[in-house]
């Protein structure tokens, strides 16, 4: 089916956000979706159905890592 994911059209075969998160090789803890405007709640993601045509939006988080103490005790010190 032809979804759109943050603006580009994909052909995927995932029936369900659950099925799509697995497919695209995601991890479920650090995404968010919209689908066609509505965020849907992660809980409900393996019964939400996708359909032709569907919108979505994929926010993945990434974390970043903290600067070496010494490097944090050296911008205290300035």
């Amino acid at each position: 089916m032809n979804l759109t994911i943050n603006g580009e059209t994909q052909v995927l075969s995932a029936e369900t956000l659950g099925a799509l998160v697995e497919q695209l090789r995601m991890k479920p803890d650090r995404v968010a979706i919209e689908l066609n405007r509505e965020i849907v709640p992660r809980d409900q993601w393996p019964q939400t159905a996708l359909h032709d045509g569907d919108r979505l939006e994929i926010v993945h988080f990434v974390g970043g890592g903290a600067a070496s103490s010494s490097q944090n005790r050296s911008h205290l010190s300035s």
